[in-house]
C-alpha cells in the first residue's frame, strides 16, 4: 500500500477577519492540510508560530504592529523550521525583494484559486519556492541592464542601476506614470526611488535632478 502524504500544518495570518477566516475555511477542507490557527498581525503570528509550530505560515504583507516582512525575519530565528509564504494583494517589486531577502519561501497574490493555493502550500512544505507569475515578471523586469559607458560616474555618486535608469528618464521629462510604464514598475515605487535619489544626491527637486543627470553624462 502507498503511504499517504503527511498533513501540512498551516497558520493563516491576515489583519482582515473576513479574508483570514475565509482562507482558513477554504484550506480546512483541502486534503492533506490542517489549519492549526490564525493571527491578526505579525507580532501575534510570531507568538503563535512558536507555540503551534506550523509547517507553513501564510503571511499577509501590510499589517499593524509588525508587518509581514518584519515577521518573516523574526520567524527565521524563532521558528526556523516553518516555511513562510507571503499571501497578499501587493505585487510591488520592493515588497517582493524585501520578503525574499527576509527569508520568505514564496510570494503569492490573493486572487489565485483555492486549489492552487493548497498546492503551493504543499510545495512550500517540500521546500519549493513559489512566485506568482506577475511577481516573477516584475522581478525579471527589475533586473539591471548592462550599464552604459557614462554610468560609472552615477554609480560613484551612490546610485543603483535602477535609480540611474529613473534619473535618466526624469531628466528627459518623463512623468512618474510614464516611467512606471516604461520600467514595469508601480507609480508608488517610482516615487519612492525618486525621493531616495533626491535625498542621496542632496537635490531639491526634479529640475535639479535633471541638471545633475546632465552633469553625470546621462543624457
Amino acid at each position: 500500500m502507498s503511504q499517504e502524504p503527511a498533513t501540512v500544518r498551516v497558520l493563516v495570518v491576515d489583519d482582515q477577519q473576513l479574508i483570514r477566516d475565509g482562507i482558513a475555511a477554504l484550506l480546512s477542507i483541502r486534503p492533506g492540510i490542517t489549519v492549526v490557527g490564525t493571527a491578526v498581525n505579525g507580532r501575534e503570528a510570531v507568538a503563535k508560530a512558536v507555540e503551534l509550530r506550523p509547517d507553513v505560515v501564510l503571511m499577509d504583507v501590510r499589517m499593524p504592529e509588525l508587518d509581514g516582512v518584519e515577521a518573516v525575519a523574526v520567524l527565521r530565528d524563532r521558528a526556523p523550521k516553518c516555511r513562510v509564504v507571503m499571501l497578499t494583494t501587493f505585487d510591488d517589486e520592493e515588497y517582493v525583494v524585501r520578503a525574499l531577502r527576509a527569508g520568505a519561501g514564496g510570494y503569492l497574490l490573493k486572487d489565485l484559486p483555492a486549489e492552487e493555493l493548497a498546492h503551493a502550500i504543499r510545495l512550500a512544505h517540500a521546500g519549493v519556492t513559489q512566485l506568482d507569475a506577475s511577481v516573477a515578471g516584475r522581478l525579471a523586469a527589475a533586473l539591471p541592464a548592462p550599464a552604459p559607458a557614462a554610468d560609472p560616474a552615477a554609480v560613484a555618486a551612490g546610485l543603483s542601476p535602477r535609480e540611474i535608469d529613473i534619473l535618466r528618464l526624469v531628466a528627459r521629462g518623463r512623468t512618474n506614470r510614464e516611467i512606471a510604464a516604461q520600467l514595469y514598475l508601480s507609480e508608488g515605487t517610482v516615487k519612492n526611488h525618486i525621493s531616495r535619489i533626491l535625498t542621496r544626491l542632496a537635490l531639491r527637486d526634479r529640475t535639479q535632478a535633471a541638471l545633475h543627470a546632465r552633469d553625470l553624462g546621462l543624457l
